[in-house]
């Protein structure tokens, strides 16, 4: 594969390798964020939050520095997207940690790769023998973490969980294929446009703030605003412009191991055997899938 398709080639080689860091260890810590933040925030109301502020100031800085404002149709690809992404696979990542601990969420979300490779397939680009035998590995970790441990306690948590790595993959392989606004104008578009929707659910469901949040849900809710989307998703978009989808999802097999080590020391969350298990399963199903790719 060249350089572009491996990321790990050519002049653009220090970006990526920053982006990679960047949703690495940023996204992993994310997960702890979300439970702290919807501690007293309203968990729709949060992430309409987090997406309009991030958005609306990266817009303005990047039309301040003389960027172009999207087109009609850059405008409608984008909200697209962000539905996909943020509303759908975000959201339901947020709903779901009401009740499923922030590790065990990061570990079910590490499948993304694996559902990546299987949409791609549908603009033809086809998984090979490595990363078909990859995708068998990590469905079977998937297996070993529903048939026991907490998410078989928390079936709602589950589908929320399954529906939210499904709705990621399928609009990370469509944004491919979609037309966007060129660079960091992207992310904006599309955290903008995620952001009303999220403001839309939440009027429609009646969501709204008793009582003053907490500092601390406060200070997590700034942190993924400025570190989680601002910098993580900006870096994630950028990836996939630039590499193949299966290494850009990479990051898949790195998060659940921080999300776990941060849940347990600062959330007092615990992890049983099963869960053990099952992680070990889906990180090699996943890095079977990235090494396929490559080849």
């Amino acid at each position: 594969m060249p350089g572009s398709e491996t990321g790990l080639g050519g002049k653009n080689r220090g970006a990526i390798i920053s982006a990679l860091l960047s949703v690495y260890i940023i996204w992993g810590s994310t997960y702890l964020g979300i439970r702290i933040a919807i501690e007293t925030i309203p968990p729709l109301l949060m992430a309409a939050t987090r997406f309009i502020v991030g958005g609306v100031g990266l817009y303005a800085f990047l039309r301040l520095r003389g960027e172009p404002s999207p087109t009609s149709r850059q405008w409608r690809d984008a909200s697209i997207v962000g539905g996909l992404l943020l509303f759908g696979g975000n959201g339901c990542v947020v709903l779901a940690e009401q009740w499923v601990a922030s590790g065990l969420a990061a570990l079910v979300v590490s499948t993304t790769p694996i559902w990546l490779v299987l949409f791609s397939a549908i603009w033809g680009q086809r998984p090979g023998k490595i990363e078909i035998f990859g995708l068998g590995v990590g469905l079977a970790g998937v297996a070993i973490l529903n048939m026991h441990g907490e998410l078989r306690a928390q079936p709602l948590g589950a589908a929320l969980l399954v529906f939210a790595t499904l709705s990621w993959a399928f609009g990370s392989a469509w944004s491919r294929r979609l037309t966007l606004p060129p660079g960091m104008m992207a992310s904006a578009a599309q955290m903008i446009a995620g952001g009303l929707i999220f403001l839309a659910a939440a009027m429609l469901s009646g969501e709204s703030i008793q009582a003053m949040p907490s500092a601390r849900s406060i200070m997590a809710l700034l942190y993924l605003i400025v570190f989680g989307s601002l910098i993580g998703f900006s870096a994630y978009l950028y990836l996939l412009r630039s590499v193949r989808p299966a290494f850009a999802g990479s990051y898949a097999y790195i998060n659940p191991v921080v999300a776990v080590v941060l849940g347990v020391v600062f959330a007092g969350e615990r992890i049983g055997a099963t869960e053990v298990l099952a992680m070990i399963v889906i990180i090699a199903g996943v890095g079977i899938v990235v090494v396929g790719g490559r080849r």
